[in-house]
């Protein structure tokens, strides 16, 4: 990596990963398999994470309504237009897409790789729901195509976890990437920076702890309190509990994040992005995740600062 290059992207970044496993670009197309979560159906809980609306990142394709088949369709009609000569992966995101018999979650994954420009299955999960039966099951499924599990770790804090209603410990997210890793199927983790009761030590400690992890990508994910979610009672109560994760702060944090991360780690976002009028904090005048990005790029490039700088 020459840092004195300021064009040089200091992380190790998403695009140029997929892009060299590919070899052209590639897009995700979001699913929605009409699954639910254990801590909304009361296994692990009720009510699920005191944060979530899956409104809140579902395009306009995805719709448990519709078939799989049908929202790949309608996904890759949108996007084929403006990038004619991509690839396409069926990206199972709502809720916990391996929460089922494992007879329908096989029929569903095969489902979805028999459309045609579907080159492999990301599948978002939930550390609690998954076992070497299912991993067994997704690897052969898979078997020639591209595959990835993404773990939402959200915290490697059991008092955070359990004040979010995960309804998961953290050592079960290190059991469930190890099973995982062991069976030869990459995964990744997805973690919230600014969850309530967490403070900027707490987020670079995330950093230290999932670097141990023999994980293949990140996503990280500013917390955001949105409208009609548990989280915007206990921000209106409890703004205390709250550290600032203004944009300016926000920035400052992901920069010595990522000098402490491992430096294998692919680093797949900073951002989450919701509607605007369902935000109420942070409130960054709809930037995206990309226009983030170009902002941490600059500022690490100028500080001569790399992922992995600082890790031990």
């Amino acid at each position: 990596m020459d840092i004195t290059d300021k064009n040089t992207i200091p992380w190790n970044d998403y695009s140029s990963y997929i892009k060299q496993v590919f070899g052209s670009r590639v897009q995700k197309i979001s699913v929605d398999a009409g699954f639910t979560c254990p801590n909304r159906d009361g296994l692990a809980g009720t009510g699920g994470c005191i944060y979530c609306t899956n409104k809140s990142f579902s395009p306009f394709y995805c719709n448990d309504k519709a078939s799989i088949k049908e929202q790949l369709e309608k996904g890759i009609a949108f996007f084929s237009p403006k990038y004619k000569t991509q690839k396409y992966l069926a990206y199972f995101q709502s809720f916990t897409n391996t929460y089922d018999k494992i007879d329908i979650l096989e029929q569903k994954f095969k489902e979805a790789l028999a459309v045609d420009g579907v080159k492999g299955l990301v599948i978002a999960t939930r550390p609690d729901c998954i076992d070497k039966e299912r991993l067994e099951m997704i690897k052969s499924v898979c078997k020639g195509k591209y595959i990835s599990i993404e773990y939402g770790a959200e915290s490697t804090i059991d008092k955070t976890l359990n004040f979010i209603n995960r309804g998961h410990t953290y050592q079960q997210t290190i059991d469930a990437v190890n099973l995982t890793y062991k069976m030869g199927i990459d995964c990744g983790l997805h973690l919230i920076l600014g969850l309530p009761g967490e403070n900027k030590n707490d987020f670079l400690n995330h950093a230290k702890e999932i670097s141990k992890l023999p994980i293949k990508t990140l996503k990280i994910h500013q917390m955001q309190v949105l409208k009609g979610t548990k989280l915007q009672k206990i921000y209106e109560q409890s703004p205390n509990l709250f550290y600032d994760i203004s944009l300016p702060s926000y920035l400052k944090i992901i920069v010595e994040f990522l000098e402490l991360l491992n430096p294998e780690i692919i680093v797949e976002r900073f951002t989450s992005e919701a509607p605007n009028d369902m935000i109420i904090y942070p409130d960054w005048q709809g930037k995206k995740n990309f226009e983030i990005s170009h902002i941490v790029q600059k500022e690490m490039n100028m500080k001569a600062s790399f992922q992995g700088k600082l890790y031990l």
